[in-house]
């Protein structure tokens, strides 16, 4: 009897593994109607939550889609980052870690969820260059999102590579993607109608068949200059009758959605967090709901900029406004995945409208927390110097090849030696030396990038400055942003020429070769290592509200930018980068000199 249940057990096994790769082995039919989605030919409501798998450890993807579909959403809106992909050397990778698109859309569907492709190439995202790879700003004259063909070269590459990943996930092809969006809220930035069109065949060329859909704010001049023939037509946001009618005054005989309805908000260095009042949103909600309408909640869980990948805003030319690390967003699933208030209003509201089932919510994910850590300062930027580059005047990080990090720029003093020294343009943060002794900070945002030069006896006076970049413009029309000393320095109106210029990338490479060294020179720009031992892994939150301005590397992974003006003090460290027993970490500040404690806190605020 045990054997002849054994054998039962065995062939149910097998043939749920036989109907479960048939599921994912099955085609469908995804089109637009005039006013309907249509799956199957039937009419079909997208309720979509947004997350994007760079901006999440690849071995948390699984439950954070879950995550999604336990609050009710049928399907899992992803952008795709161009400069995420496309490595330095102009490789495509596609495999290693956050990296693999195609993975994460098939977990997407094994785990029964359905997937709106948003992969730009321009996807603003708050994301470092809004997903634009930084090696087109070489091009001294470059011009994105439009047809320059230096541009539409990159882009067709992109595409061509990108596609060979996502198109066998077609639902057509028995995959879970329903439609690729082309571009993103183009009619925010400009009006190049046969942009948007090649863009669309290049997708169809390489093998895109699926419907495709845009993205625009719900003003008939974006909606005119952002609409694409025959694509369905997204509204950033849609909450109201006004909104809608808008998009069929555009274009009557398309669908239309909601394809970001925001949950929560962005929030900048210097501010408040940024939050979106939970009874707000469940309205909005509950009107897109009642209305039958389909809707993409962007997002749903926002994770975290990681390393350098964060971007930043800009409303005039002397503005600049920089996006924190953490990329919480005040997101129904909160940056370490768990469930917060307004998951549960919105599952709760969620689950009287829908017929099919909603699972429950997944355990959170286990956290800890780590005694303080006495770090000790070990070497300097100054002693970590590369060989330099020589040029007449001051050139942009990203004509050496370096997307963020700092550089120093030297130039020895002749004629004006003290002064009123303004740096044109400094992108983003400097600090300014003189002779070795700190002098004063330029930030760019204000336009205020004057200091003054003390008088020195030195006969030839050295001037530094080390200029961090803090992420390039994701969104508008100052997108062309590059890092660095953007222009040129003068002195009392004198242009000082003949520079020095060190790279100082600040990547995982360059903090692994960094060795202990006497710490000599000016103070600033010191970097701090620290070990710890742990008995168990688990989430955690570094907090460095003792230190002041800088970046966090664990075990070699970059956590990202922390600053003490707030209002983010504690960054992200998932399990997945820690380890049992040693694990080390490594500090870059821009002032603190002397040695400070950190430790691991279990959220994100305190």
């Amino acid at each position: 009897m045990q054997q002849k249940n054994l054998l039962q057990k065995l062939c149910t096994l097998i043939f749920l593994c036989f109907s479960i790769a048939a599921v994912a082995q099955q085609k469908h039919s995804f089109a637009l109607s005039k006013n309907d989605f249509l799956l199957d030919g039937k009419p079909y409501q997208i309720i979509s939550g947004e997350m994007h798998p760079a901006r999440i450890p690849h071995e948390y993807w699984r439950q954070r889609i879950q995550m999604a579909k336990a609050m009710g959403c049928n399907t899992i809106a992803a952008y795709v980052f161009w400069n995420y992909l496309e490595q330095p050397d102009g490789r495509f990778d596609f495999k290693t870690g956050n990296h693999n698109i195609a993975e994460f859309i098939r977990i997407c569907q094994q785990e029964g969820m359905w997937v709106l492709l948003r992969p730009g190439p321009y996807v603003c995202g708050e994301w470092d260059f809004g997903g634009l790879p930084t090696s087109l700003l070489k091009i001294p004259d470059i011009k994105v999102r439009c047809m320059d063909p230096r541009y539409m070269k990159a882009v067709t590459q992109y595409v061509q590579h990108l596609a060979k990943e996502v198109a066998p996930l077609q639902c057509s092809n028995g995959g879970p993607i329903l439609m690729v969006q082309v571009e993103n809220e183009y009619g925010s930035y400009g009006n190049d109608k046969t942009y948007l069109e090649t863009l669309k065949q290049l997708w169809v060329d390489n093998g895109i068949h699926v419907p495709f859909y845009t993205a625009d704010g719900p003003t008939p001049y974006m909606l005119e200059a952002g609409s694409v023939d025959g694509a369905a037509i997204g509204l950033d946001s849609g909450g109201s009758d006004d909104d809608f009618n808008e998009a069929k005054k555009q274009n009557p005989d398309v669908p239309a959605f909601s394809s970001e309805t925001y949950p929560g908000w962005l929030t900048h260095w210097n501010e408040k967090w940024a939050t979106v009042d939970t009874a707000s949103i469940v309205k909005e909600v509950k009107w897109l709901l009642d209305n039958k309408k389909s809707f993409n909640l962007y997002v749903i869980h926002g994770g975290t900029n990681f390393g350098f990948t964060a971007g930043a805003n800009s409303g005039s030319p002397t503005s600049y406004q920089p996006d924190i690390t953490s990329y919480d967003y005040d997101a129904p699933i909160d940056e370490q995945g768990n469930a917060t208030p307004k998951y549960y209003a919105l599952r709760n509201l969620i689950s009287k409208y829908v017929d099919y089932k909603i699972p429950p919510v997944p355990a959170p994910i286990p956290t800890i927390e780590i005694p303080p850590v006495q770090m000790e300062a070990f070497t300097n930027i100054w002693n970590e110097l590369p060989a330099p580059f020589h040029s007449p005047q001051p050139k942009p990080f990203e004509d050496f090849d370096q997307n963020q990090g700092c550089m120093l720029y030297r130039t020895t003093l002749i004629g004006h030696k003290s002064g009123t020294l303004t740096i044109t343009e400094p992108h983003d943060f400097a600090l300014v030396f003189l002779d070795g002794k700190f002098i004063d900070t330029v930030f760019r945002d204000g336009g205020k990038w004057s200091v003054k030069l003390p008088k020195t006896e030195n006969k030839n006076p050295v001037l530094d400055i080390l200029v961090e970049g803090m992420g390039h413009i994701n969104f508008a029309q100052y997108i062309i942003d590059r890092k660095g000393i953007t222009d040129r320095v003068v002195l009392n109106g004198m242009t000082l020429m003949n520079w020095e210029i060190f790279p100082l990338s600040l990547d995982d490479k360059f903090i692994a070769s960094l060795k202990q060294t006497k710490l000599d020179g000016p103070k600033e720009g010191t970097f701090f290592k620290g070990t710890f031992t742990l008995s168990k892994t688990g989430d955690t939150y570094i907090d460095m509200s003792n230190y002041d301005k800088g970046v966090v590397y664990v075990n070699g992974h970059n956590l990202g930018r922390y600053w003490n003006v707030g209002p983010q003090f504690r960054l992200y460290c998932p399990a997945s980068w820690l380890k049992k027993g040693a694990n080390e970490i490594v500090v870059f500040d821009l002032f603190k000199n002397d040695a400070a404690t950190v430790s691991g806190v279990k959220t994100l605020k305190p």
